[in-house]
């Protein structure tokens, strides 16, 4: 596979992955990725970033269940 920034080699590894939303930041050190040998850029499948999406979904709506209580 090809960096589609660089066009250097993309090898199976580990990248950090993180999700700034309202009032939050949270981050992952090492989901599995594709990364390039050359810059670094990293591509995730979308497998691989499932869980993490679920683990947004239910802190978006723990979040706005909270916020709701206190307004």
């Amino acid at each position: 596979m090809e960096c589609f920034h660089c066009k250097g080699k993309m090898v199976k590894g580990h990248a950090p992955f993180s999700a700034d939303r309202d009032g939050y930041h949270i981050s992952w050190e090492a989901i599995p990725a594709w990364v390039c040998t050359q810059c670094g850029e990293a591509l995730f499948e979308e497998n691989e970033v499932n869980h993490p999406q679920t683990a947004l979904q239910q802190i978006d709506q723990e979040t706005k269940a909270i916020k709701s209580n206190i307004a």
